[in-house]
């Protein structure tokens, strides 16, 4: 099921002057470098900004005591400028927000797995469905069971996989000149064996895939951490990261195909 076209303006947050302040990039931002441009620095201000104050929806940062898991977020910020020359920026999440995909302010995903009635909650209740009975038959064991619990794992390795793919087909990826690419075709070309998962989820190849395809210019990419680290002290809040080499380096390769870009800093190599 396809997402509606919506205005571009519906993500597009203009600056309103404070773009002024500070020199357009010359070239792109390097993706997995960490040192972002002032107008991404900015852009990432005013998403902070939003975070704080919104009440649409809520979500456990960690930042307010609440009780539960704590779920930190890495947001990106793409500064671009439209057709009609204005600058601003677009912002996205990586994976889900509050259990979602669709936020105000946040560009959609290439894909979207939560979809009712779409085919992935077809396919998760499946393999719920067998895992129970694995379960079942591992409780209670007997003389015939062997051979049926071997074929039931056999059928759950099959059905996770073809379920995969099937994700994996869902994605493709767009770049300036309006070359679409598969998520497989991508990693295939990059000698992987297949896509990580959870690869086009992240928030870099979000953004450009909403700028191309609204013809936006891309100017400069930058990525925060918000709210606590659920499993490490790695993600510090509030902090600039790059963009993740293993999900994103083949994907952001296809989509940031000619453009100018920066030169990877030295202390990066």
């Amino acid at each position: 099921m396809k997402s509606p076209i919506l205005p571009a303006d519906v993500f597009f947050t203009p600056f309103e002057g404070s773009a002024n302040d500070y020199p357009l990039p010359d070239k792109f931002t390097f993706p997995f470098g960490n040192n972002p441009h002032p107008l991404s620095v900015r852009a990432a201000e005013m998403l902070q900004l939003h975070l704080e104050n919104q009440r649409d929806w809520q979500h456990n940062f960690g930042l307010s005591n609440e009780p539960g898991n704590v779920i930190g977020k890495m947001f990106g910020v793409l500064v671009v400028e439209t057709e009609t020359n204005e600058v601003g920026y677009l912002a996205a999440f990586s994976g889900k927000l509050a259990g979602g995909n669709h936020h105000a302010k946040f560009v959609p995903p290439i894909f979207d797995g939560v979809t009712k009635g779409g085919f992935l909650n077809a396919g998760m209740t499946e393999l719920s469905r067998i895992n129970e009975e694995i379960k079942t038959l591992v409780e209670n064991k007997g003389e015939d069971q062997e051979i049926q619990l071997r074929d039931l794992k056999v059928l759950r390795k099959k059905h996770s996989v073809s379920l995969q793919n099937k994700i994996f087909d869902q994605y493709h990826f767009l770049n300036q000149t309006g070359d679409r690419r598969s998520l497989r075709e991508i990693f295939a070309d990059a000698a992987y064996k297949n896509p990580p998962a959870g690869a086009g989820e992240c928030a870099a190849p979000k953004l450009l895939q909403y700028a191309f395809g609204h013809k936006m210019k891309p100017l400069a990419l930058a990525e925060f951490w918000w709210g606590l680290s659920p499993k490490s002290d790695f993600w510090k809040h509030g902090q600039f990261y790059p963009a993740c080499r293993e999900k994103c380096a083949p994907i952001l390769a296809h989509m940031l195909e000619g453009i100018a870009m920066e030169a990877e800093p030295i202390s990066e190599i």
